[in-house]
Order: structure tokens, then C-alpha cells, then sequence
């Protein structure tokens, strides 16, 4: 269908197309008035006139009633056949100073409808062009009155026009100015909505009943869905529940807040029964006061959640941490304070033998060293939290194992352990961090010659399909199965006795998981009970891909 020109609109076409059928049909009741001589016309030109205008005049507009243009040109052709019946009907029926002229106006609007400003001008000149013709037939006649009549009549519709013309001109800036005003608005909102969707919190806008209107892709990424939120309650999409697993109803929260409301004490629970940690802040979305100032509106309210579960998670480690490190450290510290204390009482005392004072100071001196271990491994724990020293480089496996041989050969030799050496033919490089790969390793080493009291301890390097297996071997006191499942915790020692005769800090393990963690790999442990243990980990052969 032809939509017309800048007013154009579905109920304006609607009514001129009721207007076509109405007009041709009273024109044509208003001919027949005249036909029969209840009607005076000095213009009336005869029957067949009368008759074959009406017939194609009535044809015309049941045609454009049944059937609406659909092309610029059908409806073109439809408003010029109007125009030619019409000047046809004025001229030789009725004459143009009849009261049905008035109807001229209806084709003046739908010539403005469908062609704008050019069509309600051609349909202006074209009365006129009417007009002027018939005061030109009568001017030869000498008919005056009739000739002033169709004056009075033009003027009249050539002010109609002039009028709609204003009124056109008019509503077509402020359609303008509208239409602009609503491209800026939608701009607009595209470009929040583009801001929205490309941040990382969760937003979610309510109108003033917790109906969803507003949503963006983070919200449904941290509701774990691909459906739509709009139109649905925010509490049946968000099943809220606090420390207590008390349900939380977010509506409710809404109508009892009148400011910003910011809470980290939420859960958010998955249908799969995963339990997510939540900070949620809401906000009632403000409108303006009235004018009479008795209350404040509001628009409805916004949501802001982000997902907190492993900042919390950390935080809770964080303070767990702290509190057993002080516990680990005021053991040694009261005993280094201890000892020390006695030793400067015995150094004055007479009966105090050398013996005694270099048993207390020996005491002092294995806290001491305890105390450096465990300031070591808190320091190895927090390079390695922190990313110091992770730049990979390309280690040769060969050398680096030979070089912790040599390293610690003296110290196993000292407890009568054989430090032995098991490695492939073809080993490579390595490209990971050097610092973290040691570390690891040399821990491995020395827990396996601290708890291994006689046999061997070995170092075994092997590569196959590209994958180089790291292990460290010991024939020592072995681990059993209930501790192996705990060695890697922060802190933790074994029960077992043995395990309580060596000094340990119990940071050793768990640094080395998170070393390997770093490195990309998994530590993987073997052991029984008075047989030994082996702990061995997988690193990928250096690629040319690395090289670059």
C-alpha cells in the first residue's frame, strides 16, 4: 500500500477513503434533486450530463473504497479522476457556487495527504483554473451575480487552503523537529544501552512492581541463562538468600528503602544446587517532585550485582591465614625468648656448666632456623601470589638436575643416604619459570632426605612424546593414606611420630602446589607406609613456539 507523503497516516487514509465513497454519493442526491426540480441550478447542462458523470463518479469511488492504492501512480491517477468529476459535476451540474463546493476541501486535504505541499497546491490551482473558466462562460452571458457568487466561492476556498497550507507547513516542523528530537532520543538510548551491556556487573531495572524492564548480557551470564528477563519478577528470577539461607525478597526490600542500599551478605543459588556470593546494590529510580511538592515517585529500581564468591572466598583465607600464622609463630618466638631469658639467668649462676648453656643456646638456635624456613617458604608463597619472578625462560632439565645433585649430595652423604641420579637419554628444555621449577623441586628433596632414614632418595627426569615427568623418589617413612589426602593444606604435619621428631613448618607442600599451580602442572603423590614415597610432577618439552 501507497503510505503518501510526510502527513500521511493509516487513520487520515481511513477517513478519506469513507469521505470518497460519502461525497460522490451525495452529489449525486443532491443531482437528482436538481433532475427532478426540487433543486434550482442555472448551470444544470441536461440529463445524460448529469447521469454520466454520476455513474463514473460513483464507479470511481466505490473502486478506491474496495480497493486502496498501492503504487505513487495508481493513487495519482485516483486523486486526478476526483479532480476532473469534480470540475465536471461543478460546472455542468450544479454550478461552483453551490454549498457542496465546500467538499473541494476534502480533496485539498487528501491531495495534501498523499503528495504533501505539491499536491494541496495543483489541487488549489486546478479550483482556480474551475472557477475561472466558469466566470469566464458567464461573463459572456452577463450573468453578474452568478459571476460574483463564484468570486465569493473561490475566495472562501482559496482561504481554506491557504489555512491547511499554514497548518501543514507547521505540523511538517514540528514533525521534523519531533522526528529529530526522537533520532537524538534513540541515539541516546543506544548508547547507554551499548555502555550497559559492555560492563561487567550484572544491572537489571525494575519498574516500580519488580517487573523486569532492562536487563544486560552480564546479568544473564551470572544467572546462567540465554533467557529472556523482561516482564518477569525480579524475585522469581532472582531467588535471593541471606547468611541464615532465610529467602530474601528483593520487592520488598525495594518498598522499604528510600536510598541507595548496598549488601555483600547474599547468596544466589543455581538450580544444580552451585551457591554463588553476592554483592547486591539496589536503588529506587527517582522522578521529580510534583509541582505541589507533596511526594516523591519513583520510576521503579535498579540492581547492580556482582559476583564475589572468590574475593570472599579470599578474604576469608586471607584472615584464616594471618590468624595461623601468628599461632605458628608464637611457639618458636616463646621459646626463643624462653631460652635466651635462661641463659643470661644461667650465665651468672655458679653451677652452670658449659654443657647446659650450649644446650640452651643449641635450643635457641633450632627455633631460630625454624623461624628462617618458615619465613623462606612465606616468602616463596607470596613471589608466587604475587607473580614475582614467573617470566619463563628456557632451562636446560639436564644441567638444572645435576645442579641440585651437586647441591644437595653433601647433605644426604651427612645422614648416610645415597642421592642418586635416574635420567633419559633425551631430555630437551623446559620453558617455565626457573625460580618456581627449583623450588619445587628442592622441596621435594629435602623433605625426602629429612624423612628418610636409610636407603636412597632419587631424582628421576625422563621424556617421552614431548612430556618430561619430574619425580623424587625415597625409600623414607612414608605417608599414609589418611595424610595424603591433607599434606598439601597450609600448616598440616602428620601425626605420625617420626613425622613430630624432625622440625617442619607445614608451608612446605602447600607452596609447592601452588608453584605448580603457576607452572601449569599437578603434583601427583605415591606412597605406603614404610616403603617411601614419590612425588612427581609433568612439564611439556620446549617447542619452537616458545622460542619465538
Amino acid at each position: 500500500m501507497y503510505k503518501g507523503g510526510s502527513s500521511y497516516t493509516a487513520t487520515a487514509a481511513k477517513t478519506i477513503r469513507y469521505a470518497g465513497l460519502l461525497v460522490p454519493i451525495l452529489m449525486t442526491l443532491y443531482g437528482t434533486g436538481i433532475v427532478l426540480g426540487i433543486v434550482q441550478s442555472p448551470q444544470f447542462f441536461g440529463f445524460y450530463s448529469f447521469i454520466a458523470i454520476s455513474a463514473w463518479w460513483l464507479m470511481l469511488s466505490i473502486l478506491q473504497f474496495l480497493t486502496p492504492s498501492r503504487t505513487k501512480r495508481d493513487s495519482a491517477m485516483r486523486l486526478i479522476s476526483y479532480h476532473l468529476l469534480a470540475a465536471a459535476y461543478l460546472l455542468f451540474v450544479s454550478g461552483v457556487s453551490t454549498p457542496f463546493v465546500a467538499f473541494w476541501i476534502i480533496l485539498l486535504i487528501a491531495s495534501r495527504t498523499y503528495f504533501s505541499r505539491n499536491g494541496l497546491t495543483l489541487s488549489m490551482l486546478w479550483f482556480i483554473a474551475v472557477v475561472a473558466f466558469d466566470i469566464a462562460f458567464w461573463y459572456h452571458r452577463g450573468e453578474l451575480i452568478i459571476m460574483t457568487y463564484d468570486l465569493v466561492t473561490l475566495v472562501a476556498i482559496l482561504l481554506s487552503g491557504f489555512v491547511l497550507m499554514s497548518i501543514a507547513k507547521s505540523q511538517e516542523v514540528s514533525r521534523l523537529a519531533l522526528s529529530k528530537s526522537k533520532e537524538q532520543e534513540l541515539l541516546q538510548r543506544d548508547r547507554i544501552l551499548t555502555i550497559v551491556n559492555n560492563l561487567t556487573d550484572a544491572i537489571l531495572s525494575t519498574d516500580k512492581d519488580g517487573t523486569i524492564q532492562v536487563y544486560n548480557a552480564s546479568s544473564l551470564n551470572l544467572l546462567d541463562t540465554n533467557d529472556s528477563l523482561l516482564g518477569l519478577n525480579i524475585d522469581k528470577v532472582l531467588k535471593l538468600v541471606d547468611a541464615d539461607g532465610k529467602h530474601v525478597n528483593l520487592v520488598h526490600e525495594f518498598t522499604t528503602t528510600k536510598s541507595t542500599v548496598a549488601r555483600d551478605d547474599l547468596n544466589y543459588i543455581y538450580k544444580d544446587g552451585e551457591e554463588i556470593h553476592l554483592e547486591v546494590i539496589y536503588s529506587p529510580i527517582r522522578s521529580s517532585y510534583s509541582r505541589t511538592k507533596k511526594a516523591e515517585t519513583h520510576d521503579g529500581y535498579i540492581v547492580i550485582m556482582r559476583d564475589i564468591t572468590k574475593a570472599k572466598s579470599l578474604e576469608e583465607e586471607r584472615d584464616e591465614f594471618i590468624s595461623v600464622v601468628s599461632h605458628e609463630l608464637r611457639t618458636p618466638i616463646t621459646i626463643v625468648e624462653g631460652t635466651i631469658s635462661n641463659v643470661q639467668v644461667m650465665m651468672n649462676h655458679p653451677d652452670t656448666t658449659p654443657a647446659m648453656l650450649d644446650d640452651a643456646i643449641t635450643t635457641a638456635h633450632d627455633q631460630i632456623i625454624y623461624l628462617a624456613k618458615m619465613v623462606n617458604d612465606l616468602s616463596t608463597l607470596s613471589r608466587a601470589e604475587r607473580g614475582v619472578a614467573d617470566n619463563p625462560e628456557d632451562i636446560n632439565v639436564r644441567e638444572l638436575i645435576h645442579k641440585l645433585h651437586d647441591e644437595y649430595n653433601s647433605e644426604a652423604a651427612e645422614k648416610k643416604l645415597h642421592l642418586n641420579l635416574d635420567l633419559g637419554v633425551t631430555l630437551g628444555h623446559v620453558y617455565a619459570s626457573r625460580l618456581y621449577l627449583e623450588e619445587m623441586l628442592q622441596n621435594f628433596i629435602t623433605n625426602s632426605i629429612k624423612y628418610t632414614v636409610k636407603g636412597t632418595v632419587t631424582i628421576i627426569a625422563k621424556q617421552k612424546l614431548g612430556i618430561i615427568t619430574f619425580t623424587v623418589k625415597d625409600t623414607g617413612i612414608g605417608i599414609s593414606k589418611s595424610d595424603q589426602a591433607k599434606i598439601f593444606q597450609k600448616f598440616y604435619r602428620s601425626e605420625d611420630y617420626r613425622t613430630r621428631e624432625t622440625s617442619g613448618t607445614g608451608l612446605g607442600l602447600y607452596v609447592a602446589a601452588k608453584l605448580a599451580h603457576k607452572l601449569g602442572t599437578k603434583i601427583n603423590l605415591t606412597s605406603r607406609l614404610n616403603h617411601g614415597s614419590a612425588f612427581s610432577f609433568t612439564l611439556p618439552v620446549k617447542s619452537d613456539k616458545d622460542k619465538k
